[in-house]
């Protein structure tokens, strides 16, 4: 099939990419931001220096990452015990940023011991601009269509998964696709059966055969804050009052910057079984309740796996109305920090007519839900 409408850049196309880039105003601001102080013709001859889109990846995106984890976060802890970094995986997780949960995800592979990173599944809504779209795809990201009407979704999404089965097959890549369209913005994480059944529109055999051949790892993205906590709380307040309510290219821009340059607390990737062998468990099961059943095994991986901060104790206890059933999971001082950082988060709102309980209690149920799916209640 022919991919190059969607496919990541191949190495011999990076350097009139970079032609492209270069050129544009926009571009050289961003540049200006990420690497400051640094002439744009250094920029230009270090990127030309990169003959693959790897060694891009490595020469810009990981420092930037590295630098923006020191100054925004408390750290990370990368857990990829259950994977083996000789073997490539389609990697499905949870979503928690627009932006950030593909590009660490690169990072992480490499801290792992990967040799390689990752091609990346991105939305053509988030490619305002033609050299946002050269970026990503300098940067190992293949295009998901949107919006398209039924017969050329169908189309689409065929040609989608044919190019993720090559990308696992014959380039022996990783990747990673989010396990739904659009984040859980309530973080009550759950997998789209519709995400498997697309991948399954591709390879040899059955679906079971075909997903196989995909070696899904669930992959689990805990965050002890989210910075776009109160841009989700006011967004669920304005759909509440008016449901025909809708973001603004500026709302996505201003979400996308607070969830990169944000306070994260400490950050965790933690990579947990390939399904290869639980799929050979369901070769009996009738076809029609195979993606579901195989959903809701992703979900159990990926809730086992997450972390819980203070805060998801303290949110459950707050809904609850029992502030102390979980106090063994966090200590007087740690309350007083959770408490803190919500009054802070309380003072950014900036809506009119805001409903501070129900914007609290949309904070409470964004923290305590990876607890609620952790514990199974």
């Amino acid at each position: 099939m022919n991919y190059d409408s969607i496919r990541s850049y191949n190495p011999e196309e990076l350097q009139d990419v970079y032609t492209r880039m270069l050129a544009e105003p926009m571009f050289q601001q961003m540049a200006g931001f990420v690497l400051p102080n640094v002439p744009l013709t250094v920029v230009e001859q270090e990127m030309r220096a990169c003959k693959t889109n790897l060694e891009f990846q490595k020469k810009f995106c990981y420092t930037f990452l590295h630098q923006l984890l020191e100054k925004a976060s408390d750290g990370m802890t990368v857990d990829f015990k259950a994977v083996d970094t000789e073997k490539r995986y389609t990697f499905i997780s949870n979503h928690r940023d627009i932006v950030l949960d593909s590009a660490f995800l690169s990072k992480v592979l490499i801290d792992a011991g990967f040799p390689t990173t990752c091609e990346i599944a991105i939305g053509d809504n988030l490619l305002a601009w033609p050299w946002v779209e050269d970026l990503v795809r300098t940067i190992k990201a293949f295009i998901v269509r949107r919006g398209l009407a039924l017969r050329e979704q169908l189309v689409a999404s065929k040609t989608l998964a044919s190019y993720m089965h090559h990308v696992i097959e014959d380039k022996y890549d990783n990747l990673w696709i989010a396990q739904r369209e659009g984040r859980a913005k309530d973080s009550n994480d759950r997998t789209q059966p519709a995400i498997l059944k697309m991948i399954a529109m591709a390879g040899n055999g059955d679906a079971i055969d075909r997903l196989k051949q995909m070696h899904i790892s669930p992959l689990c993205i805990s965050y002890e804050y989210d910075p776009c906590d109160i841009l989700k709380a006011q967004e669920f307040q304005l759909k509440r009052d008016n449901p025909e309510w809708k973001k603004s290219k500026a709302d996505d821009v201003n979400s996308m910057k607070t969830g990169i340059l944000g306070y994260k607390g400490h950050v965790v990737y933690r990579a947990t079984e390939c399904i290869d062998d639980y799929l050979e468990t369901l070769r009996e099961m009738p076809k029609t309740e195979v993606f579901d059943a195989i959903a809701t095994q992703m979900d159990k991986q990926i809730h086992a796996a997450y972390e819980i901060f203070p805060i998801n104790y303290v949110a459950l206890d707050r809904l609850n109305g029992n502030r102390d059933h979980f106090n063994n999971g966090y200590t007087a001082e740690e309350e007083q920090k959770v408490d803190g950082y919500l009054k802070m988060q309380m003072q950014k709102v900036a809506i009119p007519n805001p409903d501070n309980d129900f914007l609290m209690n949309s904070l409470l149920t964004m923290y305590a839900n990876p607890l609620k799916n952790h514990l199974g209640i």
